[in-house]
């Protein structure tokens, strides 16, 4: 499978949040990777479904809706109807993962669960047959521009090593935080297949650039 690029427009510029995502479409994005954070999960507070549904007419590309935020489950049909193609949800905010991904499924949405740096892989292995992606984060989640935290390499590595056992070959393995060309290969090489990139893409002389040096990137 081809490494798949999902800049993120959390460091974008929010006044243009409309032309972002049509620029990043033409850049060559492979998917819109879209942050929502409440302030109680995590120390920040983003944007949500109205916002999302305001976006939706700018791309065709699927939107990847990663959503950092409590009790999920109360809010997740908003966010399908929106426009989200993609919801992940965090292991680490709900007692009942299985029926909240089932939710999720039901929608008619692909289902995401993502991992905090701290929480083990083993998260997946009771739930792997809902699972549509994986979401490592390679940094704390809450805030774009953070360092790449290198032991998520293994757990990286480790949820390769399950897919592969379980049979799970189309289920996509997401990294985001600190991702550069140079951590963006570490990635690729452990496993990942989807890279999230916020700073370093909004940070290129041009998106195309970024977007073209990320998938430009080989394992070592």
């Amino acid at each position: 499978m081809n490494t798949m690029i999902a800049p993120s427009i959390l460091s974008g510029d929010f006044s243009k949040l409309g032309k972002t995502v049509e620029d990043l479409t033409r850049a060559g994005a492979d998917m819109i990777h879209i942050d929502v954070m409440d302030g109680h999960f995590v120390p920040n507070l983003t944007i949500g479904p109205a916002v999302i549904a305001a976006l939706r007419p700018y791309t065709t590309l699927p939107f990847d809706v990663h959503l950092m935020i409590e009790q999920p489950e109360l809010s997740i049909a908003d966010y399908h109807k929106a426009g989200a193609d993609i919801l992940t949800v965090h292991a680490e905010t709900t007692h009942h993962l299985q029926r909240m991904l089932k939710q999720i499924k039901d929608l008619g949405a692909k289902a995401g669960l993502a991992l905090n740096p701290a929480t083990p892989p083993d998260m997946m292995d009771y739930v792997h047959d809902l699972l549509d992606l994986v979401l490592v984060m390679t940094v704390n989640p809450g805030f774009g521009g953070q360092a790449f935290i290198p032991s998520t390499l293994h757990k990286i590595h480790t949820i390769r090593e399950k897919m592969n056992s379980f049979g799970d070959h189309h289920v996509l393995l997401e990294v985001d935080g600190g991702i550069v060309p140079e951590t963006a290969a570490l990635c690729v090489q452990a496993g990942a297949n989807v890279l999230v990139a916020g700073s370093y893409v909004f940070r290129a002389s041009s998106l195309e650039e970024g977007i073209q040096a990320l998938q430009g990137v080989q394992a070592h």
